[in-house]
């Protein structure tokens, strides 16, 4: 018989990687939730997978409420761009704790450690696993863009925006100015730190740094506003409201 997996993961592109990569290994991926909500009525209605992979900030909040509305027997694999969350994630039924983008092999390993325990992870594993996740996560510090014959290099810290636009993507510097990119933003996701910036739509992610205000708007979202110019109008989903609130409040 077959290992069932659920997976939670609020980037389709991301939950089908996993599932495919999953697929591999003969696991039979039973469904996929898409937010914290949905999660939550999936355990409330159905018979629990033998493992949980679980990413953690979603859109509706994080994670980790998950706990707090059911109790979830199976084992979990965390998989997360957001590496602060690590000692929090270890609080329950843990085996392992990935960074995306998803190292093969190490996902690989997560399973046959699944497989071979089924337990949660001791504290010197956790230590363990931590000190890993430190070494492996650096996140990128500067960016290089090809402007004509020339290369210009951005540091990231400089960077108060990166979007979206007629299915091109760009990074908008603190001058105003704007840069062609050849990264998607579900790469850069994954490149950028969580601390510093943030998702707000599918098409803005926003470094807190350049916020100036933000503002109550239609239907329970809020709006943007940047310390520099930007003519396109900067929304929060409302399904991201309140993991922008807890962010902000982070910060």
């Amino acid at each position: 018989m077959k290992t069932t997996a659920l997976i939670v993961e609020d980037e389709n592109p991301s939950a089908r990687r996993l599932q495919r990569l999953l697929e591999k290994y003969d696991m039979e991926v039973v469904d996929h939730c898409g937010s914290l909500e949905s999660t939550i009525q999936w355990f409330k209605q159905h018979q629990h997978p033998d493992v949980l992979f679980l990413d953690i900030q979603l859109g509706d909040g994080l994670s980790f409420e998950l706990f707090q509305q059911v109790q979830v027997s199976c084992p979990i694999i965390f998989t997360t761009a957001y590496d602060q969350y690590a000692i929090q994630a270890f609080k329950f039924n843990s085996i392992d704790y990935l960074l995306k983008p998803i190292d093969e092999e190490e996902l690989k390993r997560a399973i046959e450690a699944f497989k071979r325990h089924q337990q949660p992870l001791s504290t010197t594993q956790i230590q363990q696993l931590l000190l890993r996740t430190q070494q492996q996560k650096n996140y990128k510090e500067r960016f290089t863009v090809k402007v004509g014959e020339h290369l210009k290099i951005f540091k990231t810290a400089d960077i108060a925006l990166f979007y979206s636009h007629d299915k091109a993507n760009y990074l908008l510097y603190k001058n105003g100015r704007h840069y062609m990119i050849d990264h998607t933003l579900e790469e850069l996701e994954a490149l950028i730190s969580p601390i510093d910036y943030f998702r707000i739509s599918r098409k803005f992610i926003v470094h807190y740094r350049y916020i100036n205000e933000v503002i109550a708007y239609t239907n329970s979202r809020l709006r943007v506003v940047l310390t520099t110019d930007f003519s396109e109008l900067l929304i929060v989903s409302r399904d991201r409201v309140k993991a922008f609130k807890a962010w902000l409040e982070d910060e």
